[in-house]
């Protein structure tokens, strides 16, 4: 804060700043407003609704959308809306879980390798190229072939798939980060390793992490949902998004609603997460930061 005139003049703070920039930003602001409605509809969508997900109601099986049934009913006559909301819920916690998981391990390898570089760094690289030698959903099929089904391996899962990924992001801002000016002179003040790489490299190299982590909860939702329509992830009575589609798939051309609006849920979130990310991306970005400040 300082003083012009008789006027006082006060600094923004970063949360406003980013409000400010996710209010330019027209994509973001759908993305923020799709990503909370999702989320306060997942949390107390089924409170207001007042349906079961698993109750059975044969008499009302394979129902059409309509006002008592706004995405329809199932070969069980359970609302598919309600099932949706629920399974959405466990596809949220699953991977919200999964990709913070990822990121700490992550960050803490990609921090370590990167700072340390030589043997230490050729180490963790090479497992990390080990594990990006397999597609994501290849890997984690078989980690759930070889662990069981069930959702603590499937959030073990999902955080291995994505490890590599935050560590080699971050490995590769703590390379640009350390070469820094301030961070040689802290080293030349007698600054401590461990200090150096948590409190001044990991703080400025947070930004594209941030972005890879929202943008990543969407996905690992997709890949949840492909588990557990496979059958090999979460398992019923329990929903979740894939076994919605994996229940919905056997009447397809009955009651095509089933799929279509699951798929359509799963769709309208990937886009939400994504357009977040990249209103937070462009707030991070050194360039647009300067030019607010």
């Amino acid at each position: 804060m300082a003083r012009e005139g008789s006027q006082l003049i006060r600094r923004p703070s970063r949360m406003r700043i980013l409000w400010e920039q996710i209010y330019k930003s027209k994509s973001a602001l759908v993305g923020l407003i799709i990503v909370l409605g999702f989320v306060g509809l997942v949390a107390f969508g089924p409170l207001i609704y007042g349906y079961s997900p698993t109750k059975m109601n044969l008499p009302e099986a394979l129902l059409p959308p309509s006002t008592a049934h706004l995405f329809g009913t199932d070969s069980m006559g359970r609302d598919v809306f309600t099932r949706i909301l629920y399974g959405a819920r466990v596809s949220m916690f699953i991977s919200c879980c999964g990709i913070i998981s990822a990121v700490g391990v992550g960050v803490f390898l990609g921090l370590v390798s990167g700072y340390y570089g030589g043997i230490v760094d050729d180490g963790l690289m090479r497992i990390s190229d080990f594990l990006f030698a397999f597609p994501s959903y290849v890997l984690a099929l078989l980690l759930m072939v070889a662990l069981g089904f069930g959702v603590v391996n499937v959030i073990f899962a999902i955080s291995l798939v994505y490890i590599p990924i935050f560590a080699r992001l971050m490995r590769g801002m703590t390379q640009v980060i350390k070469s820094e000016q301030f961070v040689e002179a802290n080293i030349t003040l007698g600054m401590t390793d461990f200090r150096l790489m948590f409190a001044e490299i990991l703080p400025n190299g947070l930004g594209p992490i941030i972005v890879q982590a929202t943008i990543g909860i969407a996905y690992a939702v997709i890949l949840e949902a492909a588990l557990s329509f496979l059958g090999l992830g979460v398992q019923p009575p329990t929903p979740s998004l894939g076994i919605v589609l994996a229940d919905g798939k056997e009447y397809l051309r009955m009651a095509p609603w089933i799929v279509g609006m699951t798929g359509a849920v799963i769709s309208v979130m990937l886009l939400g997460f994504n357009l977040l990310g990249d209103g937070i991306r462009d707030y991070l970005d050194p360039k647009l930061a300067q030019e607010i400040r």
